[in-house]
């Protein structure tokens, strides 16, 4: 079992609590495949061979993965053969305002702070996310990955100017990019440009932290779904990206997804040699998130509001409040993607030509 003891992962499954205190979970218990209510251990099955199964989809052939808040039977040999266990709570919109903002910073800072920093290093592009993940490790190195003069890395300089930290930054490549995309295609069966553009400089800057020494990388991912980062959150009901009619059920819509998101990014980052840390993940900082009411939230143009408060416990103002592109734009990595595509004579008339280029380095 990774993530949990047997016997935290077994009370849960009698109890039917989906978040029993833990940072995610996976494995086999009691002849059956295990799975934690938001993915954030990958796991999967082998389509041709029941008794098969793997952390890696590439120990198996034809692996697929057993879905989130599921047991499945060991021997079982087909997709309807999966239970759904866990399902995330609805719980009761917060309604004093001062609680569920000590809730939120109570969770945020213990689980930070928790974190062991031995063969430890910081993702950290600048944003409050990575920054408050940051503050809990004070002695842990921090890393940014970008094409020089893109957004991240001036926003991380910036940050670590203010919080007092060194910075190690991964400096993006084009020839980096061409030997990197194989490599991330093969550890994910994925092939679409977005899910390529966003871990590409994760992967990379992955690379350098275990060439450096370390085994292990703090993330902060999971903080845009819970608290309200995406501009979709921000618009609903507006935006047609998303159903729901309130910013609170829009994030609600949004947690939805962070199963195949978070499967991406454990196994590029495992691809690469490290094993990620995601204490903004950690169960005591979902539930402190689920009750949240839409103005905790997003508050005009300010989004992750609780969020922000709880870092300005431990983080300078102008960090806390500080805004950031998504990954792959604020590191270059889907603008110079399209660049190399178009440069290999995949020009931006043909449809779908980002992943025509992907797929012609693969092959």
């Amino acid at each position: 079992m990774r993530g949990a003891d047997e016997s935290v992962v077994r009370r849960a499954l009698e109890s039917g609590d989906s978040l029993p205190g833990t940072a995610g979970f996976a494995g086999v218990l009691d002849g059956q495949l295990v799975r934690d209510v938001l993915g954030r251990q990958p796991l999967f099955w082998e389509r041709d061979d029941p008794g098969a199964w793997s952390f890696d989809r590439c120990d198996l052939s034809d692996p697929v993965s057993v879905p989130a808040g599921h047991v499945r039977p060991i021997s079982a040999d087909g997709d309807d053969e999966n239970r759904s266990v866990w399902t995330l709570p609805d719980l009761p919109v917060a309604s004093d305002r001062d609680e569920a903002l000590a809730a939120v910073r109570d969770a945020v800072l213990e689980s930070v702070r928790e974190v062991d920093d031995d063969g430890l290093a910081v993702a950290f592009s600048g944003g409050v996310d990575s920054a408050v993940v940051a503050a809990g490790v004070p002695d842990a190195p921090c890393y940014v990955a970008g094409f020089e003069g893109s957004h991240d890395i001036d926003a991380a300089r910036e940050a670590a100017e203010a919080m007092g930290r060194d910075l190690r930054v991964v400096e993006l490549t084009h020839e980096a990019i061409e030997r990197a995309v194989p490599e991330i295609v093969a550890a994910l069966g994925r092939t679409n440009p977005m899910d390529v553009q966003i871990v590409l400089p994760l992967y990379l800057l992955a690379e350098q932290v275990a060439a450096d020494g370390y085994d292990r990388l703090a993330v902060g991912q999971g903080a845009d779904e819970l608290f309200g980062g995406y501009a979709k959150v921000a618009k609903a009901p507006d935006d047609p990206r998303v159903e729901a009619e309130t910013t609170r059920g829009a994030a609600r819509e949004v947690i939805q997804t962070l199963p195949d998101q978070l499967e991406r990014d454990v196994l590029v980052l495992r691809a690469a040699g490290i094993e990620p840390v995601a204490p903004l993940l950690h169960d005591r900082v979902v539930e402190a998130a689920l009750p949240l009411p839409g103005e905790l939230l997003v508050d005009g143009d300010r989004r992750k509001v609780a969020l922000r408060e709880a870092a300005r416990e431990v983080l300078p103002e102008s960090v806390a409040e500080k805004d950031k592109k998504a990954v792959q734009y604020g590191t270059y990595a889907s603008r110079e993607l399209d660049r190399l595509a178009r440069q290999a004579g995949f020009k931006r008339r043909m449809d779908d030509h980002v992943e025509k280029y992907v797929r012609s380095l693969v092959e």
